[in-house]
């Protein structure tokens, strides 16, 4: 791709605009807080503007980390405005939680070790090895934070207690999954009777949002009745899996622990840090046990039900994400590539779609049943080049820059157009933009 300044100067707008100075709300409006992932999205990008910035936007997330290590998916901001999102939560309830900081009560996909590693190689070795130290506790911390709690069997695989611990919160095995629950009477209620119409009208998100690109209310209603049932039990993951609503252990979230799995053996390597004891023979437990979600059958990966080990068989953008793990063998690599390229899979016009273009679920612009999104893309594309297809990365990275500048920075794009979707000015669909452009060989 050609020099784009445009481009450039378009990204660099948008986080200037999303800035809250000491982090970067994912979207006005419609995200006002600050998200885990996202501000470690928003970081990769930052490091080429400013990389103190960067180190800021990271090192602002570990003022949320729990007691225990758990580092939560949101951070409430404080202002007055905001009190019904922290009274919704009252993660003050779990003696864990930290001292006069209002969170969520669930985490995030651990990206947090990827960001460390991006934003380190900006610094020269010297910085970058305090810059690692600096962040060593909280990381290490969190990791066997997730080791403790979210893998209660020592399987190996982590487990989530809500679709919105995946950051593909209405993803079609988890949706399926919620829908053969019974639902909540007042929640059937309502359905039955269509008060969901009036309901609508006072969602947050669809003020921003058209509401055919959001999930249904209904939909909405039962993942805070879920929420709300976490809360009851104070987020005390022993109450919450003796008397368990669903648990899955997502394909998605462990694909990317795996890759920060890698990258925090890497940062102890460079600031001669042993890694605490049994942590590193649990790594090594994950990676093999990753291949229980594997299907020979479909040559796929998939979710699986925490309780039952039934694999959940319905191939999302996750199915590509073992890319990104780099712990699968090149063979069944090759089988995943071929579905980046098969058109009624993931070979979209402007891919890759967060379901396959011949699901039932497929719709190009709903969410996380059908959009294309860059933070996807960015993952699959550095899983691509690691594994040795180098015109495959490149071809992606061409296709979401050019989906970028031809519809702005929104959260997510129509598959099929490149239309944008979604909220506008979205962050790290800017930041990651920006790295994928100036990362480009």
């Amino acid at each position: 791709m050609q020099d784009s300044p445009s481009l450039v100067d378009q990204c660099t707008a948008v986080l200037e605009m999303n800035d809250r100075g000491n982090y970067t709300q994912p979207a006005h409006g419609l995200y006002p807080h600050q998200w885990l992932w996202d501000s470690c999205f928003v970081a990769i990008g930052l490091r080429h503007i400013d990389v103190e910035r960067a180190q800021t936007e990271l090192t602002s997330l570990i003022r949320g980390q729990w007691h225990n290590g758990m580092l939560p998916n949101i951070i409430f901001r404080d202002d007055a405005a905001y009190r019904t999102d922290r009274n919704i939560w009252r993660s003050w309830l779990n003696p864990y939680a930290p001292n006069g900081v209002a969170t969520t009560g669930i985490t995030q996909p651990p990206m947090l070790a990827e960001a460390i590693v991006q934003v380190g190689k900006k610094l020269a070795l010297p910085e970058r090895r305090s810059w690692y130290r600096m962040m060593w506790p909280a990381l290490v911390s969190y990791h066997q934070w997730l080791y403790t709690e979210r893998d209660p069997h020592k399987e190996g695989l982590m487990l989530q207690i809500h679709p919105w611990e995946t950051g593909l919160d209405n993803t079609p095995p988890w949706m399926a999954e919620m829908h053969e629950h019974q639902l909540p009477v007042w929640i059937t209620i309502i359905e039955k009777t269509h008060l969901d119409r009036v309901i609508n009208l006072f969602r947050r998100d669809t003020r921003s949002v058209p509401i055919d690109e959001r999930f249904s209310t209904v939909e909405a209603l039962t993942l805070f009745d879920i929420q709300r049932r976490l809360r009851r039990k104070g987020y005390d993951i022993n109450k919450i899996l003796d008397h368990g609503l669903f648990a899955i252990e997502d394909l998605a979230f462990n694909s990317i622990f795996i890759r920060a799995n890698q990258h925090l053996r890497d940062i102890a390597k460079t600031i001669r840090e042993d890694l605490p004891e049994g942590l590193d023979a649990s790594i090594k437990k994950t990676e093999t046990a990753f291949e229980q979600l594997y299907d020979p059958y479909s040559g796929q990966y998939y979710s699986r039900d925490f309780i039952t080990h039934r694999l959940l068989k319905i191939p999302t953008v996750a199915t590509l994400l073992p890319l990104y793990a780099g712990s699968i063998s090149k063979e069944t690599a090759a089988k995943l590539v071929k579905m980046l390229e098969n058109d009624q899979a993931f070979g979209t016009a402007y891919p890759v779609p967060s379901v396959t273009a011949n699901s039932f679920w497929f719709h190009p612009r709903l969410y996380w049943q059908g959009p294309s999104w860059v933070n996807m893309n960015w993952l699959i594309i550095d899983g691509l080049e690691r594994y040795g297809y180098k015109d495959h990365a490149a071809a992606l990275r061409e296709s979401t820059l050019e989906m970028v500048e031809k519809s702005g920075c929104s959260e997510y794009f129509d598959p099929h157009t490149g239309q944008a979707a979604g909220a506008m000015n979205f962050s790290w669909t800017a930041a990651l933009a920006l790295d994928l452009f100036k990362t480009q060989k």
